[in-house]
């Protein structure tokens, strides 16, 4: 008993070490077993981006924790050289609320996928958005089943013929981000898997966020949904099908940057500047620190090919943490009542004798 505690006196001195790290790189993140992805999945791009933010953020590596569920996706912690935790499909936020209501001081992020985080997780997704916890949540959606080889999921869309829908889905698909902004996330963000410079940013952003950041990843599954994402991706196409938000800036997108989305009344419609006498005084101007969500969920609903495809950061507003009220309470309590007594608790109220 006695070298247990040691054993747990030990690893909890390490784990909550506070001296920088001098010199990791991003090959200290990435672990010894092989990755095991289809060649040309999206999700390499997403690991490679994260090995290489890691190193910047100067947190000592042994203070990082991946949690997921199931799925491709949810192998993420096998590869990442840090604490780690390959959980249960779909419960994976509410095990990483658990950790980091524990231990405080870490920096836990949770890996899902459209599966794994909308369907059997989909309570426990909305509220760790609700309760605003400190945890980064990277969704990985490639509209598919891809694990269990290519049944639809809860984002892929109407009419999309697959394993179990063969005559063509008909369930409406879930918005990702709609959903998280509906539940009163505090940070919320798209990027694209191939795209790489916005997809370092927003992660960068989500890493410094605190509460609850939900980075939403748009990536290709090669093998059982390939080409989901193609007018994002494709160099012909993709000035046309996207537009990135920058906070502050009015929305403007196209090849030349003469689109542009205004607002007529509650009704967004897409403009040329230049044309008609509308000017970019004219057209919506992003603002991601707004108290309210409603530009960021109008934003949110934006689909082609009527509307191009929001990508970069919709909201970030700094609010108390679940971790920090928490702490709060507790501190309270014990400056009310002082320390408790275990024996005094187990032995007051209603108690019984067994014989």
């Amino acid at each position: 008993m006695n070298q247990m505690k040691d054993v747990i006196h030990i690893a909890t001195t390490v784990a909550t070490a506070t001296d920088a790290p001098s010199c990791l790189i991003k090959r200290d993140f990435e672990s010894s077993q092989d990755v095991r992805w289809c060649p040309g999945c999206g999700d390499y791009s997403v690991l490679a981006q994260v090995q290489k933010l890691l190193p910047t953020l100067g947190i000592p590596r042994e203070n990082f924790a991946f949690i997921s569920g199931i799925g491709c996706s949810s192998r993420f912690p096998y590869y990442m050289e840090t604490y780690g935790m390959h959980s249960i499909h779909g419960r994976a936020p509410a095990i990483a609320s658990g950790l980091k209501l524990s231990r405080p001081d870490l920096s836990v992020w949770v890996v899902t996928g459209d599966g794994d985080a909308l369907a059997i997780g989909g309570n426990h997704f909305i509220h760790a958005m609700r309760r605003n916890v400190d945890l980064k949540i990277i969704l990985l959606n490639n509209r598919i089943y891809g694990l269990t080889k290519g049944q639809y999921s809860p984002t892929s869309e109407m009419g999309k013929k697959t394993k179990t829908s063969p005559q063509g889905n008909i369930d409406r698909p879930f918005n990702p981000l709609a959903l998280a902004l509906g539940a009163g996330a505090t940070f919320v963000a798209r990027a694209v898997d191939t795209d790489l410079p916005n997809l370092q940013r927003v992660l960068a952003r989500a890493a410094q966020h605190q509460g609850t950041a939900f980075v939403e990843i748009l990536q290709n599954c090669i093998v059982f949904n390939d080409g989901a994402y193609d007018s994002l991706t494709n160099k012909k196409t993709r000035a046309d099908a996207r537009i990135v938000l920058e906070h502050g800036k009015p929305l403007l997108f196209g090849n030349d940057g003469k689109h542009g989305v205004r607002l007529r009344g509650l009704t967004p419609e897409v403009v040329r500047v230049g044309e008609n006498g509308i000017t970019e005084a004219d057209l919506m101007v992003h603002d991601e620190t707004s108290t309210s969500s409603a530009l960021a969920f109008l934003l949110a609903q934006f689909e082609a090919p009527d509307f191009p495809v929001p990508l970069g950061v919709f909201r970030a507003l700094e609010m108390p943490t679940y971790q920090q009220r928490n702490i709060e309470q507790a501190a309270k309590a014990l400056q009310a009542r002082g320390k408790g007594n275990l024996s005094d608790l187990l032995n007051s109220g209603d108690t019984w004798t067994i014989d």
